[in-house]
């Protein structure tokens, strides 16, 4: 069965990647698509209503599945109330104007919609790590409860639409392609700092433990999962899964410094400091998985290969100019 995929944020780091693993699938076809324009709601709808059309056209001429991959999106834990507000309701304008078109269509029953949501952020304040997908969700800060509000709208409009619907709770991804700019990604801040006379800023405690993926392995992941699901969903009818996406293999952050320190032959260019922010950040964040264990069983990239690869990445960045 082929899938026509479209891929929302497909210029972000996991949104690349997977927009790359759709490209080396067999059965699988990237729909061309621009950006979305986010500055303006109505633009937003308009070009939305317009690439739903053309990837609903795709699947129904060809009688094949379709997916849309929501793996767009710039909050994090520091993120203003107002900016997590607008990134939830242009999610659900987005999965409006999607459960209009497959309407229309009728080919609701073919579709799927991937949702990147957060480990990290809905686990924050949750017991008894690790945490797989029985666990309770108890975010500690703005940017967890948002995305238990983005899942609830995800499956809110599986009900409504009839579309299955995956929200996949991602733990600390990283890897190539990380946006340095962001307040986001401890490793590709780490790395930054090896080739910068500024040091990176630690403001959690050096035990805090979390789990990283690198970024090619999530995106292979992903695309398995909506495979999964697409099969799931032929048998059963609409399907709504929530899967923690993970490395299984948590370390702190003194780990992190030890494999920075050995890959530099040098000590971490790194500052320890206290921020407000810290008290958002649960201190152990072991993730695993329960639901289709199955497709967690696979060769990932080790996480000083995984280092190694960022910290190229960064080099390569800082001496074109970036």
């Amino acid at each position: 069965m082929t899938t026509y995929a479209w891929v929302i944020g497909a210029r972000g780091l996991l949104g690349s990647a997977t927009s790359a693993a759709i490209g080396r699938r067999n059965g699988w076809v990237l729909l061309p698509a621009e950006p979305l324009p986010w500055e303006d709601d109505a633009a937003l709808v308009e070009s939305a209503s317009a690439t739903a059309e053309r990837l609903l056209r795709a699947a129904a001429i060809d009688s094949a599945d379709w997916v849309v991959l929501w793996l767009a999106g710039n909050a994090v834990t520091s993120t203003p109330p107002a900016a997590i507000a607008r990134e939830l309701h242009q999610l659900k304008l987005v999965l409006d104007t999607v459960r209009t078109t497959a309407g229309s269509h009728g080919t609701a029953a073919r579709g799927a919609v991937f949702y990147a949501s957060s480990a990290g952020g809905v686990y924050g304040g949750s017991a008894h790590p690790p945490f797989d997908e029985t666990s309770t969700p108890v975010p500690i800060s703005g940017y967890g409860r948002f995305k238990l509000d983005a899942e609830a709208s995800l499956f809110e409009f599986s009900r409504s639409s009839g579309v299955s619907v995956l929200a996949g709770r991602i733990a600390n991804l990283y890897g190539p392609g990380q946006k340095l700019g962001k307040m986001q990604g401890l490793i590709s801040h780490l790395a930054k700092a090896q080739f910068s006379p500024r040091p990176a800023s630690i403001f959690v405690p050096l035990e805090t433990m979390r789990d990283y993926i690198f970024v090619r392995d999530c995106a292979e992941l992903v695309v398995d999962c909506v495979d999964r699901l697409h099969a799931v969903s032929a048998v059963a009818g609409r399907t709504e899964v929530v899967k923690n996406l993970a490395s299984g293999q948590a370390v702190t952050i003194s780990n992190l410094l030890g494999h920075i320190r050995s890959l530099a032959k040098g000590q971490p260019n790194v500052m320890l400091g206290y921020s407000a922010e810290a008290s958002m950040q649960g201190l152990d964040l072991r993730i695993t998985s329960t639901v289709w264990p199955d497709l967690d069983k696979r060769q990932l990239t080790s996480l000083p290969a995984g280092i190694k690869a960022t910290m190229d990445d960064v080099l390569a960045h800082i001496q074109s100019g970036g």
